[in-house]
C-alpha cells in the first residue's frame, strides 16, 4: 500500500473518538482506524478511556497484560508511554484501560488541573525517552485517536481538551441527531472554556442497513444538518466487523476483504486527505 504521511513526527494529531450514546460503534471504529491508518503508513496510538477496555480487549490485551493503565496516566502514577503495549498490527500500538477508570472523577475532582491530565501526558508523548518498554522508545506517534467512555463526564472532557479534533460515529438510528445536538453543545462549551482550538473533525455514519428505509433517511437527515463535516464513508452494518473483537482482531485483520474492512480503509484515506486540506487551508 502508499505509504502516506500526515503529521510532523513529533506533533501527534489527536483525534477524540467521541459520542455520549453507547452502541454507536466508537471502540469499533476507533480499532478499526485506526488499523487502517497504520496500514497505510501512519504510526498510531489508541488511547483506551472506556472502563470497559473494549478497545484493549478487541486488540488481543489480556487483562493480566495491562500492569499499568491509562487509569495510572490520568491519575499522574505514570507517563503515557508507560502505558503502552504493542499490537499484533505493525506500527499500531495501545494504553489500555481498566475498570479502576470508573473511580477516577471522584479521585481527582479536587485537582485544579483534572481537566487537562490527558492534553498534558499528551505533550510530552513523542519527547519522553523514559519508558519502561524499551521496544516503543524510538516510535512518534503521527496520530493518537482517545476512545472515550459513552457518557460526558470527566474523562471525555480531558479527551476534549486533549484532542486537536472531535470524530464522531453515529449510528444510522432514530434518535441519532438529538443525541448528536447534546454532543455539539459539549464542544462548544469545552472550546470555550478549555480548548480554543477544538474543531469537529468530521462524522462517520455507522451500521448503515441499505434495506432498511430509516438508515437512509438518517443519512439524508444527518447530512442536511452537518453539511460536508459528515465523511463520504459509511459504515455498513458487517457480521464480519462484529465477529472481529470476539477473536481480539481488528476486522482488517479478521477479514480484509469484507465490505467493512473496505470501508475502514476508505475512511482512513478520507481523513488522511481531510487531513491535508486542513494544513493546505
Amino acid at each position: 500500500m502508499t505509504e502516506l504521511s500526515s503529521s510532523p513526527a513529533s506533533v501527534p494529531r489527536v483525534l477524540a473518538l467521541a459520542n455520549q450514546k453507547g452502541g454507536v460503534g466508537k471502540t469499533t471504529t476507533a480499532i478499526n482506524l485506526g488499523t487502517a491508518l497504520a496500514a497505510i503508513g501512519e504510526t498510531v496510538l489508541i488511547v483506551d478511556l472506556d472502563p470497559q477496555g473494549n478497545a484493549s480487549t478487541g486488540l488481543g490485551i489480556d487483562r493480566a497484560s495491562r500492569r499499568i493503565s491509562t487509569y495510572d496516566v490520568l491519575t499522574g502514577e505514570a507517563k503515557l508511554r508507560d502505558a503502552v503495549l504493542e499490537t499484533a498490527v505493525p506500527r499500531l500500538h495501545i494504553a489500555a484501560s481498566t475498570m479502576d477508570l470508573s473511580g477516577l472523577e471522584l479521585e481527582i475532582a479536587t485537582a485544579r488541573d483534572r481537566p487537562f491530565r490527558l492534553r498534558n501526558a499528551i505533550r510530552v508523548l513523542n519527547q519522553d525517552e523514559s519508558s519502561i518498554q524499551e521496544r516503543n522508545d524510538s516510535v512518534r506517534y503521527s496520530y493518537v485517536l482517545i476512545d472515550c467512555p459513552p457518557s460526558l463526564n470527566l474523562i471525555t472532557i480531558n479527551a476534549m481538551a486533549a484532542a486537536n479534533a472531535i470524530l464522531v460515529p453515529l449510528q444510522c438510528e432514530f434518535f441519532a441527531l438529538e443525541g448528536l445536538s447534546q454532543l455539539i453543545k459539549t464542544v462548544d462549551q469545552v472550546r470555550t472554556t478549555l480548548n480554543p482550538e477544538l474543531t469537529i473533525h468530521g462524522i462517520v455514519l455507522t451500521m448503515f442497513d441499505a434495506r432498511n428505509n430509516l438508515s437512509a433517511q438518517v443519512v439524508a437527515d444527518v447530512r442536511q444538518f452537518m453539511g460536508d463535516k459528515v465523511y463520504e464513508t459509511i459504515i455498513p452494518r458487517n457480521v464480519r466487523v462484529s465477529e472481529a473483537p470476539s477473536y481480539g482482531k481488528p476486522v482488517l485483520l479478521y477479514d480484509l476483504k469484507c465490505v467493512g474492512s473496505q470501508a475502514y480503509l476508505r475512511l482512513a484515506s478520507e481523513i488522511i486527505q481531510r487531513e491535508r486540506s486542513l494544513r493546505a487551508a
